[in-house]
């Protein structure tokens, strides 16, 4: 019952084809005897491979069938995967039952073995499936199965394995030619079936290792949308040559566009440079391509392959608009050898407007004096998508880089000679980069004296606007501030005023990026420790009025007043901005809801439209002389743009916002924010 009790509520999953063969089981059509007990406490469950040998008896105990070598059997036990790989349904039901070690009779009437209605299994030649049977089972070992199975072909010469690709063997990919006086990147041998798995050698005591070589350069696979050189031909499965691409030029295709057929691109999808391979890839998987345009009448293709060259094509933004495409690897292991934030770069680049005529715009090794360009990460130095793609460059990789114009120069300064609106491509070498400064070891005047270096950039970058990367500079000695420990009430002091400072920091970025529930808790940060901060308050009091919650507002900026008379003027200009927004609030809640409910469907739509029209320009306006009227005091030396109130960034909105702002504005005033138009 407890059981039960937990399922409620919960959606029942769907049954499987094997939920629904195990529901012909009646009672009295599969017994089970137990004639060894195994050990342990656990048994097998789906996704577990379990081993085991099996004899089929007659009721008067002549053998059927079995896997023993001393019943006339192959002495190979038989390796399946629950919940992959086909068995008769007593089996199905009966295995799962089973200890490591134990030994059973499972007396099974015909429709629990291959007399079964639409039985998924084959019986073997001359099986008597209409017979009640014996089978008996000896649970050999189980454990959960390996990512990938492969079985051993000609056994006698171990000429080659096949690696499963697909769950339903629909491709598989064949490695050749294992060598056996090599015992590097083995793979598990068990005497007729692989499980390949190089962390995991020598697993299993009674095994031993057939060696996988010319397996390839590197550790990087082919991906969308990566571009593929490759030596290939293919034959039927008979050995009828169907086509053949191994002189000239290798084939050329772009993965991820359908220019292969799908299982030989799945195939190709495990292999590394240089790698050589057979795929054997069945008719569901042999979609038609440019490669193979006619499949008709194929039910196997056996594909052989050598992967000659893949370039790394990478889509920044997922939409195909910045394409990171490497023309020359760089040196050392993606990503851990690409730059850090914060790194110093070194780089020599050129830019080419992306037309027919590629007009170089600027070239280092020409413009520069033949001097590379430095600059920092994360400081807003260059545009974002140049960053973006070069932060993923290993040290002399050389990148070819399409970039669209809101992440190329219409964000940032553009050169004289770029037109607004210019798709750019840059061609780029990343010559080295400096790691930042660790600051292990360093003592606290030391660290205070780096994160003020941080702050000072992060400053920076929140004047020209760039509001996430000053976030993130703020963000970044946070982090760092974690592992710092003050040694004396001075440095206890000065530590805890430069975190507040960040994260008030913090809390102007997210204020400004319209994300104010997220400036409300930076804030917090620092309230929870000290309600009577000041500037705390009025961060707080800023974020509560962008969002319409003017009591909360009005509440931090009277206690303002009340815990630090110098804060007065401040505290009142934003009191006397708060009465403003109310005022406009109410006037235009009043103006439009005027006559709303009165109208008929179908005319609410119409209701006032120009009225509305004419309030948000007078908003904009409103907000636009509040901009310029806030001249407000800064402490330190924080600009006036850190403590800029409610024209620091609204909130984002769904649809009501977009489609009536000043309608938008109410509900989220009245708590609606989240109201959706249906």
């Amino acid at each position: 019952m407890a059981d039960e009790d937990t399922n409620v509520g919960q959606k029942k999953k769907a049954p499987s084809e094997d939920d629904k063969r195990r529901q012909k089981i009646v009672p009295g059509s599969l017994m089970k005897a137990v004639m060894r007990p195994g050990g342990g406490d656990s048994t097998p469950a789906d996704g577990d491979q379990v081993i085991y040998h099996c004899t089929v008896r007659t009721l008067d105990g002549v053998i059927v069938e079995s896997t023993r070598s001393e019943n006339g059997g192959k002495g190979i036990p038989i390796r399946q995967v629950l919940g992959k790989s086909k068995l008769i349904v007593g089996l199905l039901e009966g295995i799962p039952t089973m200890l490591k070690g134990e030994v059973s009779m499972f007396k099974m009437k015909s429709e629990m073995h291959y007399g079964e209605d639409d039985c998924p299994v084959f019986a073997p030649h001359n099986f008597p499936k209409e017979e009640e049977l014996h089978f008996e089972i000896e649970m050999i070992d189980f454990s959960k199965a390996k990512a990938r199975i492969a079985y051993l072909i000609s056994p006698s010469t171990f000429s080659y394995i096949r690696l499963v690709v697909t769950d339903d063997l629909g491709v598989l990919k064949k490695i050749s030619p294992p060598m056996l006086n090599s015992c590097y990147n083995s793979a598990l041998l068990f005497a007729g079936t692989i499980q390949y798995d190089p962390n995991m050698l020598f697993q299993l005591s009674f095994l031993y290792t057939i060696p996988v070589i010319n397996e390839g350069q590197g550790w990087e696979t082919p991906r969308q949308p990566y571009e593929v050189r490759v030596w290939i031909s293919a034959k039927t499965g008979d050995g009828k040559l169907i086509l053949s691409h191994t002189e000239g030029e290798p084939y050329f295709f772009t993965f991820g566009k359908s220019e292969v057929p799908k299982g030989l691109e799945m195939g190709i999808g495990t292999m590394t440079r240089e790698e050589k391979a057979v795929i054997y890839v069945k008719s569901q998987y042999l979609t038609q391509s440019r490669l193979l345009p006619v499949i008709e009448g194929l039910e196997e293709v056996h594909f052989e392959v050598e992967l000659v060259h893949l370039i790394q094509v990478r889509d920044m933004l997922g939409d195909g608009r910045l394409i990171k495409r490497r023309l020359r690897d760089g040196k050392g292991e993606f990503p851990m050898d690409c730059p850090l934030h914060d790194s110093l770069l070194c780089v020599h680049y050129k830019g080419m407007l992306l037309n027919e005529e590629k007009r170089v715009f600027y070239d280092t090794r020409v413009d520069n004096n033949g001097q590379p360009l430095e600059f920092g990460s994360g400081e807003g130095m260059v545009p974002e998508g140049f960053e973006m793609c070069v932060r993923l460059m290993l040290p002399g990789e050389l990148a070819l880089v399409t970039c669209p114009p809101d992440y190329a120069y219409d964000k940032f300064p553009r050169p004289a000679n770029v037109p607004e609106g210019a798709h750019i491509q840059w061609e780029i070498e990343l010559l080295g980069f400096e790691m930042p400064r660790d600051w292990t070891g360093l003592n606290f005047e030391s660290i205070m004296e780096e994160a003020e270096q941080i702050r000072v950039t992060g400053n920076r970058l929140f004047k020209e606007g760039k509001f996430e990367l000053a976030k993130a500079k703020y963000e970044k000695v946070l982090r760092e501030f974690n592992h710092v420990n003050p040694q004396d009430d001075e440095e206890g002091k000065m530590f805890l005023e430069k975190r507040n400072l960040l994260h008030l920091n913090v809390a102007a970025c997210l204020l400004k990026l319209g994300e104010c529930r997220k400036s409300i808790e930076a804030c917090n940060k620092v309230l929870d420790a000290n309600p009577a901060h000041v500037k705390g308050l009025y961060r707080r009091g800023m974020a509560y009025m962008a969002l319409g919650e003017f009591e909360e507002a009005r509440n931090d900026f009277n206690a303002m007043i009340k815990v630090d008379k110098s804060s007065e003027p401040d505290a009142n200009a934003a009191l006397s901005k708060l009465k403003r927004a109310e005022q406009e609030f109410d006037r235009k809640a009043r103006k439009q809801f005027k006559g709303l409910f009165d109208k008929k469907p179908g005319e609410i739509a119409d209701a006032g439209a120009e009225e509305i029209k004419d309030e948000d320009q007078a908003t904009l306006e409103n907000e636009k002389n509040d901009s310029q009227d806030d001249e407000e005091e800064s402490d330190g030396d924080e600009t006036r743009e850190f403590l800029e109130p409610a024209a620091a960034g609204a909130p984002q909105r769904g649809l009501l916002y977009r489609l009536w702002p000043t309608g938008g504005q109410i509900f989220s005033a009245l708590g609606l924010e989240r109201c959706t138009i249906l």
